[in-house]
């Protein structure tokens, strides 16, 4: 119901906006990173972390090396459509490649949490990474939200925080507390990369960042990978089928479309980092659904409250910025 209701919401907001295109890309990438959340979930069932992050950006990789091939080969056709993809300088690429070090690194940690702790806690605790990124945005950006905006910003970050000292929210072994540390580091090292980009998408066009610092990471994956596999060599009984394989292909697929309206999204002067990461953010009641209703998670009364107080903070938001 959570779901569907941020669904008919969405519709309406986008009836409603005629400026600020950008709230309405911050929502489309939220709803196709609830979808990457899930198709991960999926994806870890069968295949260690290493692999399914060598696979997904490698797939994510030959995806992209489409619009950049047919960018060099046909640029006078491809220079009118918003799949062009412009040359970066060697300052850019350096940038890129240090913004893919920090997305690896929050990823590596996420994965890790999701494999192993249940999706609809991974998902709420996953919502306060824009509470830190408001911090760095007010500090750095020197960015001011309206009244509307900061009620959001309070509803929702402050519902994970109560979420986060229930029952709900502690570990119970010290493996789990493992877990919790690995998912306290993706937040930190994520929220970083929030403003990382924030500073990018103003200096350097979203197309390029996007399909550079992916190749980035696919050089850099397939190097861990490689030496992974040497130390853990899959067990034959273990091979994993084409059928295993598909929800990989999708955690690409909703990755490139979220991360390229994310970015587009933040190209806009008028935007606000803190604004954007907070309702993308909301991305993550599509995996809490699924981890309550297909996956029957323990606890789902808290849970479901948690989630409702970050949908009306998303709510507020949204109204503060159109």
């Amino acid at each position: 119901m959570l779901a569907l209701a941020y669904i008919i919401f969405f519709v309406y907001l986008c009836r409603r906006i005629t400026t600020g295109m950008w709230v309405i890309l911050a929502f489309v990438s939220a709803l196709c990173l609830g979808s990457y959340d899930i198709s991960k979930k999926i994806a870890l069932r069968d295949h260690r972390v290493v692999e399914v992050l060598t696979y997904s950006v490698l797939v994510s990789s030959l995806l992209l090396c489409v619009p950049l091939l047919l960018s060099r080969l046909l640029p006078d056709m491809m220079g009118g459509t918003p799949f062009y993809v412009p040359r970066l300088n060697a300052q850019a690429h350096l940038l890129t490649f240090l913004k893919s070090c920090i997305v690896l690194s929050s990823w590596i940690f996420a994965y890790i949490s999701l494999k192993h702790l249940p999706i609809s806690v991974v998902s709420p605790m996953q919502a306060t990474r824009p509470m830190w990124t408001l911090i760095g945005a007010l500090l750095l950006f020197g960015e001011r939200l309206n009244t509307w905006q900061w009620i959001g910003v309070v509803l929702a970050i402050g519902s994970v925080f109560v979420f986060s000292f229930s029952k709900s929210g502690h570990y119970s072994s010290g493996t789990d507390k493992r877990y919790y540390i690995c998912l306290t580091l993706a937040i930190g090292i994520g929220a970083c990369a929030g403003l990382y980009d924030k500073f990018m998408m103003r200096r350097y066009d979203h197309n390029a960042v996007q399909v550079y610092y992916t190749f980035y990471q696919a050089m850099m994956m397939a190097v861990v990978w490689w030496v992974s596999g040497k130390r853990h060599p899959r067990p034959i009984d273990h091979e994993p089928t084409r059928r295993s394989f598909l929800p990989i292909v999708l955690i690409s697929i909703f990755l490139i479309l979220s991360d390229n309206t994310y970015m587009l999204a933040l190209r806009d002067p008028d935007s606000l980092i803190a604004v954007v990461s907070t309702i993308r953010r909301g991305g993550t009641v599509v995996g809490f659904a699924y981890g309550l209703l297909l996956l029957h998670e323990s606890d789902p009364r808290k849970k479901i409250a948690c989630m409702a107080g970050v949908m009306a903070g998303l709510v507020c938001l949204a109204l503060g910025s159109i």
